[in-house]
């Protein structure tokens, strides 16, 4: 495949090698510590996004495999897990940080093929953080009296875990490594588009003799989702997607004793002000919405500039942007990959299109795309109002909304001013206007001159239709204990 090469930089092809990793014809389901095949019989096909060619087939879990599943976590946590030593639990924890370090090349080759992310931020960024999160609730495991003084702290029992697509290893991270630091078991579920990731870890597992059903993983599309919800005898269900799932989920467990965590969409402002050190500003939200194609919930896709600099900010905007390479995700230059799906793609162009509808301005950079695969070029839309779509829905896609912005209180009634409150930005060399901003700023994570940092003992969590409950941190135990 034929690299994106700026013109200005003149970089050759970088290709990161594909030759370490093996991804196997088709992967079954994994349950009970074994691969095996599912009672449906059906399968599907998960393709590489930027090349549009079958990487792999992958089971679909019917009610029976969720059953399956469920069952084999429900012993292996009354039998094993909940009676094991904490130490000895932290142990096993420990050897998945240590194993998935070794192997994080190979992960991280995988993660771009599958999902389009280019090397760089699979390899920096998602497997690294990946590891971190397992390190860390390793090291909570036998110390759990500490995370909550004077009380007692059980596992639940079964958590049933749904992924998304745009972090796959880090978002399983992110749930399993908690779960098992508090003593439950997992029936996890990776998204249709991304599954491969997930199945990989399975093998991990199996390596580490990690005891059969204390980690199961099934694939499938929303019905196998809605499965493990639904399923009478999970005790915590943990989500990560969009926020009409999430509702959904909710009126699902309306009435029942589970537990829940719902980490959903995100509509995340960038705040400008004319006293901010520029430059930095705009590599900032270069790197919060363009390095990641804006895949990230709380992507930084909105973007509220002091009017006195606006020119200005825009103007280096639209040059940084003409730098950006896009193009092989494996391609250790690309700065920009694949969009993980054509359906995705599609809501993209439409929403895009929306705001060009409504009166934007739209500029995007000179690269060209590759002729395969699904690819949409760094975008800012300027003029736009408040009301219209590019503004008000979460896009997932590189796509920047600007408006200008005079007071403070002005911009932050236009940053509160969405349905979402996942997270936010501030630009500005004064103390005190960070205090005010970020303290009427309803957002769960806030950045002040930096964007999208994120690590393990960190709690990560939204407000309003961005979600309820936090991950990360010892705010991360919470959910997955019964406190007595």
């Amino acid at each position: 495949m034929t690299n994106q090469t700026d013109f200005i930089t003149g970089y050759s092809p970088a290709p990161e090698s594909t030759n370490l990793i093996e991804i196997k014809e088709r992967y079954p389901l994994f349950i009970k510590g074994k691969f095996s095949e599912p009672q449906s019989g059906k399968y599907f096909s998960t393709i590489n996004p930027a090349t549009e060619k079958k990487l792999s087939e992958v089971a679909v879990a019917n009610q029976a495999d969720v059953d399956f599943a469920v069952k084999s976590a429900r012993n292996a946590y009354k039998n094993v897990w909940s009676k094991m030593p904490p130490k000895e639990r932290s142990k096993y924890i420990y050897r998945i940080a240590r194993v998935l370090q070794e192997r994080g090349r190979e992960f991280a080759v995988i993660e771009s093929m599958d999902g389009g992310k280019p090397i760089r931020e699979s390899r920096d960024i998602d497997i690294p953080l990946a590891v971190a999160h397992f390190f860390y609730y390793a090291g909570w495991a036998d110390k759990l009296e500490y995370a909550f003084p004077g009380r007692k702290a059980n596992g639940l029992g079964v958590a049933g875990q749904i992924i998304p697509w745009n972090f796959p290893l880090l978002m399983a991270a992110w749930k399993i490594a908690p779960a098992l630091a508090c003593g439950n078991t997992v029936v996890l579920k990776p998204a249709e588009t991304t599954p491969l990731t997930a199945m990989k870890l399975a093998e991990l597992l199996q390596d580490i003799d990690l005891p059969p059903g204390v980690v199961n993983i099934i694939t499938g599309a929303g019905d196998t989702g809605i499965k493990i919800v639904d399923h009478p005898d999970i005790n915590k269900i943990a989500f990560t997607g969009s926020t009409d799932v999430g509702k959904i989920i909710q009126k699902s467990l309306a009435g029942t004793q589970k537990k829940y965590t719902l980490e959903l969409g995100g509509k995340a402002a960038h705040i400008i002000f004319d006293d901010a050190a520029i430059n930095q500003a705009v590599e900032g939200i270069i790197n919060g919405i363009f390095f990641n194609q804006g895949h990230v919930c709380c992507a930084g896709s909105r973007l509220y500039v002091q009017e006195c600099v606006a020119e200005e900010v825009i103007s280096k905007l639209k040059d940084r942007m003409d730098t950006l390479i896009i193009g092989d995700p494996l391609d250790k230059n690309t700065d920009i990959g694949a969009i993980n799906s054509k359906m995705q793609l599609k809501k993209i162009i439409e929403i895009t299109q929306s705001g060009k509808d409504e009166g934007g301005v739209l500029f995007q950079s000179k690269c060209t795309t590759p002729k395969s695969g699904y690819w949409f070029k760094p975008t800012l839309i300027s003029n736009v109002a408040q009301s219209s779509r590019v503004v008000q829905e979460e896009i997932f896609g590189p796509v920047l909304a600007v408006q200008t912005f005079r007071t403070v209180d002005e911009v932050i009634e236009k940053a509160n001013n969405t349905p979402y409150g996942l997270s936010g930005g501030v630009w500005t060399d004064k103390g005190a206007k960070i205090f005010k901003i970020t303290k009427q700023m309803r957002a769960g994570i806030l950045w002040a001159n930096t964007f999208n940092k994120f690590d393990p003992t960190s709690p990560f969590g939204g407000f309003k239709e961005s979600g309820m409950g936090r991950e990360g941190g010892i705010h991360g135990l919470y959910p997955y204990v019964e406190l007595s």
